[in-house]
């Protein structure tokens, strides 16, 4: 080797141990992607500080329904997801026997009643004919109607548990008219319905705030509602990744102080945290 050889290589070597590249010193992140629905995703920056420490960079995939991301999950297309409850992933494994369990707990979402503020001011206004737009889904749609039935426009079989469905109706209070629409795109009906009963992610997206824009929002309080549990929502991944060490790190990130503050901030209380910090 000549001399100016000898100089290149040795500045080169300088430079990247300066950054950080040279050798084994350096390794590309570790990149899993994270299955998510909507666009409130502030927590994931939050969550992804946290794990630069340990080289992984968290990639966000997102879908546009509540039908794709568990198939996704199942099928390898994603590492992990973030946007059921348990009691939505427990149907769909009862469904489609997918592979898929709860890694973490996060937090709860409240279903709110929102108005059509041309149409009524609050629940007593509802009349005959009015439409009431609930999702379609069996776990959040059966949600939706034993709402309806705590705001006194229903009855509903009480047999059927947490899950009723339309054929479970027993009783029309006020003979209103219930309509079912994919969750995500409950917001988009508001102005030809009377009310639409929307969760808090999608209210977020849609630009509005269950505690300030609603008529009625669900009580999560365990004490009081006992479905609640079931209503906690979850990281989701499948059975054979429940100890790989990437995945519970970011669990772990996600249920830090620093994650429940940006929760309850960026979100203004459609989000409420399960976990201790």
């Amino acid at each position: 080797m000549n001399k100016r050889t000898f100089v290149k290589s040795v500045t080169t070597l300088a430079i990247a141990a300066a950054f950080g590249f040279a050798g084994s010193a350096y390794a590309a992140p570790k990149v899993i992607k994270v299955g998510v629905v909507g666009d409130y995703n502030a927590h994931w920056e939050t969550i992804q500080k946290i794990v630069e420490k340990d080289n992984i960079k968290i990639k966000l995939v997102k879908f546009s329904d509540y039908a794709t991301p568990n198939r996704a999950l199942a099928d390898g297309e994603i590492d992990m997801n973030a946007f059921q409850h348990k009691a939505f992933l427990a149907n769909d494994i009862a469904r489609n026997g997918y592979k898929i369990v709860a890694l973490a707990d996060t937090f709860v979402s409240p279903l709110a009643v929102f108005n059509n503020k041309k149409k009524i001011k609050s629940v007593k206004d509802f009349k005959k004919g009015d439409q009431i737009a609930i999702p379609s889904d069996l776990t959040n749609g059966g949600r939706a109607l034993k709402i309806l039935e705590e705001i006194g426009l229903i009855e509903v079989d009480p047999s059927k548990g947490f899950v009723p469905t339309k054929a479970d109706i027993t009783k029309y209070k006020v003979r209103v008219k219930i309509v079912e629409a994919e969750s995500g795109i409950l917001a988009r009906l508001l102005p030809d319905v009377s009310a639409a009963l929307i969760n808090g992610g999608n209210a977020f997206t849609a630009g509005l705030n269950p505690m300030k824009d609603s008529i009625y929002i669900e009580n999560v309080d365990p004490s009081v509602n006992p479905n609640t549990p079931k209503l906690v929502n979850i990281l989701a991944v499948r059975e054979k990744d429940a100890k790989n060490p990437d995945l519970v790190k970011i669990a772990k990130a996600y249920q830090t102080k620093a994650t429940a503050e940006t929760l309850l901030k960026a979100y203004d209380g459609a989000f409420i945290p399960v976990f201790k910090y």
